[in-house]
């Protein structure tokens, strides 16, 4: 918690309004506390930290220039919204963000009204803000409308389609980009301020639009004017493009600059139409080790803030995103067709290897997982063998490509679907709940869960086998530590494994991570216990030969349960004729909110005390019911 005596500015603001009671020149000394709080707090518990650090500046001069939250300020992604949770009267809690019941690790509606859209996925900023624009205009209401977007997210078509109709329409709204690709020299620097606040000043803009009007009644002079103030721009200025789509272009400027951003958001804030500020930035300013690896310093651990020392969990056994990231480099040793793809997430979904060794074979396709998907089935028609690593959350964003472009043609495209079932501390935006939902109804697709490390590389290796698409869904983290085997083995598709027989009546068909807390339950109540293996083609000899000689079925999944393997089961009962009771244990009908992955699997009653006690409800063991089925007849009603 912040005090007068380490923070006498921070300790003092509670709100925006609070920040605007400052002198001006008091933003720069409340700049460097603010850092420090940040590095300080962020140490302790972990979180996401660089791009924080980058938009210092910048969040404090957008609350201090518009009436916010009156007006509305739209952050994309999230990442970089720490300091505006601090700045918004969330200070004293931040050290709880990510923890169960603690501060959304993104801005949340729920949680404060100074966070006016809940983000969490990337390029949402500018659709949302023209939104709120022409929503507040409709309604006669005076505010100004403020869209943050980074330059990575702009990679994404949605953006840019924002960008498109906001011209079109010619809304009053302020798109900031924030840059932080890229540094200024010190020169180039002073002369992107000058220039920016010339252009953002009220006599440019009213000589600006001024001679718009007398010069559009002369269209030969006008279409001239108006040719040769692109180019003048274009000279001096990366605005051209923006100008073209009917933006209103300032920058580049200096986003450490408070001064400048101050004066040039002044000026911005009552101009008419698009406006879009070039901001630069530095991801990680002000701690040294972040600004010398930002990729690194992304999401952090606990760290020594003195040593910079990140504090790494002992580890039991490799990830699953390392027993991906091992599986596509000996297959590309072995097979010179496959390619990988991803959409930024090569860190994340253990890329780095391979793309060192394979760069010829190596794509990241940045924030554009469209393109990733549709880029896969353009490689595979020619003939090679792509491997799409991609979050659940994330391939939510491709379905269409998914099934048109992939799918529909059968072509030979393997995914490796990283973030299966629960995530975290990332909360609801990012927990893959839905993936075997919207996976198994999509003809052609085979759609497997490892339930252990060995069992997934073997599944990568019957993917990338097949002559049609294939996925294999794993979930965060570590497994249950099976040994890996190096040589692979395509696995009989659609064929499940019977890993216990027992003689209760109690079927547990199990997919994926549910295999492992499934192994000791089917033991104390003398179960049968099924790795499914494939969520489709299901396994419908098996299951019905089984459903004949059990009295109760009930099926686990780390998805939710509507449409998802569970569902696959009923039906395919259903279609047999086979009337049995079948339970669904999975992900319930609501959103699973941020906490340890443990936390999660508890809230989703899907951690191994939760199973249990879920399966006790579910089977109490009747003695007729156990007669009925070992007898093989129809049981009584349960």
């Amino acid at each position: 918690m912040p005090t007068d005596e380490h923070y006498p500015l921070l300790s003092k603001i509670d709100s925006p309004a609070d920040l605007r009671r400052l002198p001006e020149t008091q933003l720069v000394p409340l700049a460097a506390e603010l850092r420090q709080f940040l590095i300080q707090t962020v140490s302790q518990m972990g979180g996401h930290f660089a791009a924080g650090l980058g938009t210092v500046e910048l969040t404090i001069a957008l609350h201090y220039v518009y009436d916010t939250p009156h007006d509305r300020l739209v952050w994309d992604v999230g990442h970089q919204a720490y300091p505006h949770k601090v700045l918004t009267g969330r200070r004293d809690r931040l050290q709880t963000i990510k923890l169960k019941d603690g501060l959304a690790p993104f801005p949340n509606r729920g949680e404060s009204e100074c966070d006016t859209f809940g983000v969490g996925h990337s390029s949402t900023s500018i659709s949302a803000a023209l939104g709120m624009a022409l929503g507040a205009a409709r309604s006669g209401e005076q505010r100004r409308v403020v869209a943050v977007i980074g330059d990575g997210a702009m990679s994404a078509g949605q953006a840019f389609e924002a960008l498109n109709h906001a011209g079109a329409l010619d809304t009053d709204m302020l798109v900031v980009l924030n840059d932080n690709d890229m540094s200024i020299s010190e020169n180039v620097g002073a002369m992107s301020n000058y220039f920016a606040r010339v252009l953002a000043g009220k006599t440019y803009a009213a000589l600006r639009e001024g001679s718009k009007k007398i010069l559009k009644r002369m269209p030969t002079v006008w279409e001239l004017a108006r040719r040769s103030e692109e180019h003048m721009k274009g000279m001096v200025l990366p605005g051209t493009m923006f100008e073209e789509m009917g933006f209103n272009y300032i920058g580049p400027i200096d986003g450490h600059d408070l001064d400048a951003l101050v004066s040039t958001l002044r000026n911005q804030r009552v101009l008419q139409g698009p406006q879009l500020l070039h901001v630069v930035t530095r991801k990680g300013k002000g701690y040294a080790p972040a600004e010398a690896d930002p990729i690194k310093w992304h999401g952090p651990g606990p760290f020594d803030p003195t040593s910079g020392t990140i504090f790494k969990e002992k580890s039991t056994g490799p990830a699953y995103s390392q027993v991906f990231g091992q599986w596509l480099c000996d297959m590309a040793e072995r097979d010179p067709r496959v390619v990988g793809i991803t959409p930024a997430m090569r860190e994340g979904s253990g890329l780095v290897e391979f793309s060192k060794r394979f760069p010829d074979r190596y794509f990241d396709v940045a924030i554009a997982e469209q393109h990733a998907v549709t880029l896969a089935a353009g490689l595979a028609c020619e003939g090679a063998r792509p491997v799409v690593a991609i979050y659940s959350t994330f391939l939510q964003r491709a379905y269409d490509q998914l099934i048109h472009d992939v799918c529909l043609q059968n072509l030979p495209v393997a995914f490796a679907i990283d973030r299966g079932g629960l995530v975290g501390g990332d909360g609801a935006t990012h927990q893959g709940a839905f993936d075997l939902s919207f996976l198994r109804c999509i003809p052609q697709l085979v759609v497997m869960a490892p339930a252990d490390e060995n069992e997934c590389r073997q599944m990568l290796y019957t993917a990338v086998t097949l002559d049609g698409p294939a996925a294999v869904r794993y979930p965060r983290g570590q497994g249950p530590g099976k040994r890996i085997e190096p040589e692979m083995t395509a696995l009989p598709v659609g064929r499940a494994e019977l890993r216990r027989e027992g003689r209760s009546g109690l079927l547990l068909l199990a997919f994926g991570t549910m295999v492992a807390p499934c192994q000791s339950i089917a033991e104390r109540l003398d179960a049968t216990l099924v790795n499914m293996r494939f969520v489709k083609p299901l396994d419908e000899e098996l299951v019905c030969r089984l459903a004949r000689s059990h009295a109760c079925i009930v099926t686990l999944e780390e998805n939710a349960i509507a449409g998802g393997a569970g569902s696959a089961v009923s039906e395919c009962l259903a279609a047999h004729g086979i009337e049995r009771p079948v339970h669904h244990i999975g992900i319930p009908d609501h959103f699973i909110e941020h906490g340890s992955r443990e936390d999660c699997l508890v809230m989703a009653g899907l951690d191994a005390a939760g199973i249990e006690r879920a399966v006790a409800r579910l089977w109490p063991m009747q003695p007729a019911a156990l007669a009925v089925a070992v007898a093989g007849g129809r049981p009584g009603a349960a």
